[in-house]
């Protein structure tokens, strides 16, 4: 490999990144690459053949530099200062790439639209990086099984990705004070001194009904996992062994239902939300209540809630809209959490680093199946929003 080569290689990963980021792996065209660096895309598939070798490149490239933050993170004696410290890492690379400092890595949210074969390497290196963290960050304990470090170490990595998405309201020079935050609020949890977890939680709001409810649970499952590009008519129709007709019968076409989709899990949103403040009582009660009420809707029938990373690979006529109302909708839990804070029921932390930390960890919950396989309605509370809300370290 020549060092010409070698340059216009890294230059193509830097230009694919920004497309990736921003429309997804379907989303993404060679050509839109290709135009990116002055190459036609003839020319580009010297260097990747085809598009998902291209992508896994960028995703392999994203999880080695994980791994260099783990490397800085190994040295520290502690469970604690280990995940301080690759926090620290994190955010500080976060800021060069943001200056342009450093190269740019692609985001892992859209990770699941990767096909076979070459998600086989890249979902590999994934579960390296999996492996490795959950042994720096919840090393074995008596108290704690292979399901609850599974929980927990998907917890604080799925924090971790996700800051990427909210991470632009802050100037560069501030990361390292957001990355303090979370590293706190990870650590200590929410609780204020006399606040406890309750075992039990409130009843569900109803998720909605009505006959194209079986579409959009279909769809949205399929848009989390392949994102929108992903989530064909086809996939969609199949998953409910019905056929395209049935689904034209239903619904118009495919961005309308996908319309509904996001419509449904705003309605959850608000309803749980709503269910929570009408209660009434401590921020802290509002807040876990709320919390635990939509993690379990991730395992009902009725789930599971919409991806944040879904809305990258929207189409152009609902990704003007769309991420502004699932931001604003998240960003309430900073009400609660405020409240907490003024009554002494939650520690004092930022409400709205906290209202983030706490919606990435409802959103990663549709995930944790594949991390901690016993997972379910009943069990997914205490295992997965618990060790937020009392830290991560804390015991079971």
């Amino acid at each position: 490999m020549t060092k010409r080569y070698a340059a216009k290689r890294q230059a193509i990963l830097d230009a694919a990144v920004g497309h990736f980021n921003a429309r997804g792996v379907r989303g993404t065209a060679l050509t839109d690459v290709a135009a990116s660096v002055g190459l036609v895309t003839n020319s580009i598939t010297y260097y990747y053949r085809r598009k998902e070798d291209l992508a896994a490149a960028c995703y392999l490239r994203s999880l080695a530099w994980h791994d260099t933050l783990l490397d800085e993170a190994e040295g520290a004696t502690s469970p604690a200062e280990r995940l301080s410290t690759f926090l620290a890492a994190y955010f500080r690379d976060l800021a060069a790439i943001e200056t342009g400092t450093q190269r740019p890595q692609v985001r892992l949210g859209d990770l699941m639209a990767l096909p076979s074969p070459q998600s086989e390497a890249v979902f590999a290196a994934y579960n390296d990086l999996f492996r490795r963290a959950r042994a720096l960050f919840v090393p074995e304990r008596a108290d704690l099984g292979r399901a609850e470090r599974g929980a927990r170490t998907h917890l604080a990595l799925s924090v971790i990705h996700t800051a990427r998405l909210w991470i632009d309201r802050y100037e560069p020079q501030d990361y390292g004070r957001v990355a303090e935050r979370v590293t706190d609020i990870l650590l200590a949890g929410l609780a204020g001194p006399d606040s406890r977890w309750s075992v039990e939680g409130p009843p569900l709001v109803p998720a909605p009904g009505g006959p194209t409810e079986p579409f959009l649970r279909a769809a949205t499952a399929l848009i989390n996992e392949e994102g929108y590009r992903g989530a064909s008519v086809e996939k969609i129709s199949a998953r409910l062994s019905v056929t395209k007709g049935s689904f034209y019968h239903h619904n118009d076409n495919k961005d309308d239902l996908v319309a509904s989709c996001f419509d449904r899990t705003f309605e959850i949103l608000r309803a749980e939300q709503a269910a929570a403040e009408s209660r009434g009582g401590p921020g802290w009660d509002r807040l876990t209540a709320c919390a635990r009420a939509l993690v379990r809707h991730q395992f009902e029938p009725g789930g599971p809630l919409l991806r944040c990373a879904a809305v990258g690979a929207l189409p152009e006529g609902l990704r003007a809209e769309v991420p502004a109302r699932l931001r604003r909708l998240w960003e309430r839990l900073a009400f609660p959490i405020g409240d907490g804070v003024a009554d002494g029921s939650i520690r004092p932390v930022d409400p709205t680093i906290a209202a983030q930390v706490v919606s990435s960890a409802v959103d990663a919950a549709c995930d944790l199946r594949r991390w901690c396989p016993s997972a379910n309605t009943d069990n997914a509370a205490d295992l997965f929003v618990r060790p937020l809300f009392l830290g991560i370290l804390a015991p079971q």
